[in-house]
């Protein structure tokens, strides 16, 4: 399935610890469609599905090999959350740190690459929530030369959260704040230049960032959207900052001098990346790109903001 509607994204990602090999039976490889129903179903009864659960905590269930939708770019994540490599001539970018039994694989697959760790410059992380930031405190030691970078409500968020997390059977620690970065601030690292979005809505620090991919001779501006759901809601002013949020990247999307075209998704069952994956695999020389793809973008913010309306009725009528 190409293009998920990613309505029933909006839940709570709550995780247990790793858990038997046998959930690996769940899924064949990494199917976003069966995926997203199983969130759906999580959604639905706000009870996370045990074979999910244990699913979601598997390491050896979750693993992709690190492939490279375009020239400059690296996927090093796992199955169900992203992180990106974007490579420059002065350095690279990491985009989120995964998390907890996750670290390692992302340091296989960051070696996969070929990439030195002593090449990342920069890790931008997208926003406070365990599964993208939990792993900063094991990288950071050995990213020598990164600078950690989010917005000042998004480190607010993640040292919240950490704190919040001691002693319990999830516990995980946060670094001490580096850079903070507000809208519309940019970083520029060799040839490529990104972006700051502050996109509040599935956390008030989320954050998003616009870059360029380079595909052959061709140069593309992706967007990694820093948040697809509404799972940690405080009420209906965060809601309807999630569906400003959508609204103002739909707008970026269509215009013509921004010409957002690539969707470098943090959660991939959300819009079918693992399909591209394979269908990248069997691409021929001079067939289309199919990660460019600027009308599946607008067709997946056009299902995240039907969820959130009608989200937004329920936090209203509470």
């Amino acid at each position: 399935m190409k293009h998920i509607i990613a309505r029933g994204l909006g839940v709570t990602l709550a995780m247990g610890l790793a858990m038997p090999a046998s959930a690996q039976a769940l899924f064949d490889g990494c199917p976003s469609d069966q995926i997203m129903a199983k969130f759906a179903e999580f959604g639905r009864t706000g009870q996370m599905p045990p074979d999910l659960g244990r699913w979601l905590s598997t390491p050896d269930a979750q693993y992709v090999e690190p492939w490279s939708p375009f020239d400059n770019v690296d996927f090093v994540g796992v199955c169900w959350v992203s992180a990106w490599l974007v490579h420059t001539d002065d350095g690279t970018v990491l985009i989120d740190t995964l998390y907890g039994p996750f670290t390692p694989l992302l340091l296989e697959n960051i070696a996969k690459t070929g990439t030195d760790l002593g090449e990342i410059k920069y890790v931008l992380m997208t926003h406070g929530h365990f599964d993208h930031v939990a792993g900063a405190a094991a990288l950071k030691p050995l990213l020598a030369n990164a600078t950690f970078v989010m917005t000042q409500e998004g480190w607010d968020e993640a040292v919240d959260s950490s704190k919040a997390s001691q002693g319990g059977r999830r516990a995980w620690d946060m670094i001490e704040p580096e850079m903070v970065v507000a809208d519309g601030d940019e970083i520029t690292l060799g040839e490529n230049k990104f972006t700051v979005l502050e996109t509040p809505g599935h956390t008030w620090g989320t954050a998003s960032y616009m870059y360029d991919v380079k595909d052959g001779d061709q140069t593309h501006r992706a967007i990694t959207i820093g948040g697809l759901g509404l799972n940690a809601i405080e009420g209906p002013p965060q809601v309807e900052a999630f569906i400003e949020s959508l609204d103002r990247v739909r707008a970026l999307t269509e215009a013509n001098d921004i010409g957002i075209d690539v969707h470098l998704t943090t959660h991939g069952f959300s819009n079918g990346l693992d399909e591209d994956r394979q269908a990248m695999a069997e691409r021929s020389a001079g067939e289309p790109n199919v990660m460019v793809d600027p009308n599946g973008l607008v067709t997946q913010i056009e299902g995240l903001r039907a969820g959130a309306v009608e989200r937004l009725a329920v936090e209203q009528n509470k």
